[in-house]
Formats: C-alpha cells, structure tokens, sequence
C-alpha cells in the first residue's frame, strides 16, 4: 500500500471509531488489487502453497500473526 499517513481526515482532525478516511483508502486498495490481479489465480497459488512444501512455514506465519506484535525491547 502507498504511503499510508496516520489516520486523520482532510482538516487534520484524527478520526477515532468509524474511521471514514481509513475505510475510503481501503476500499481504493482493495478496488486497486482486484483490477490488477485475478482472485482465482491467486486462491489456486495459495491452495497448492498450503498443500505443498510451504505448508508448515505457513501455518507458522499464521501463528505468530494471530499472536500479535512482539514487544519492543
């Protein structure tokens, strides 16, 4: 995604739950992704990743985001 500035609206006001500005440039991204890439080719690839070598480094990937940021030092 492009350079993405913290979440505030045009005025300079930062927004707090129902973040209109953060929703709008979602919504151009996933807009963006869908002109540029084909959803099946992509649900294939993904498919025959996890059912190949790459399973475990994966699953693992999925683990530790599910687990969240690491703390900083």
């Amino acid at each position: 995604m492009k350079n993405d500035k913290p979440q505030t609206d045009p005025q300079g006001a930062v927004e707090g739950e129902g973040n209109y500005t953060g929703t709008r440039r979602y919504n151009e991204h996933v807009k963006e992704h869908l002109a540029n890439n084909d959803p099946q080719k992509l649900a294939e690839e993904a498919k025959r990743a996890l059912q190949g070598d790459e399973r475990e480094a994966l699953e693992e990937a999925e683990r530790r985001a599910k687990r969240g940021p690491s703390p900083k030092p």
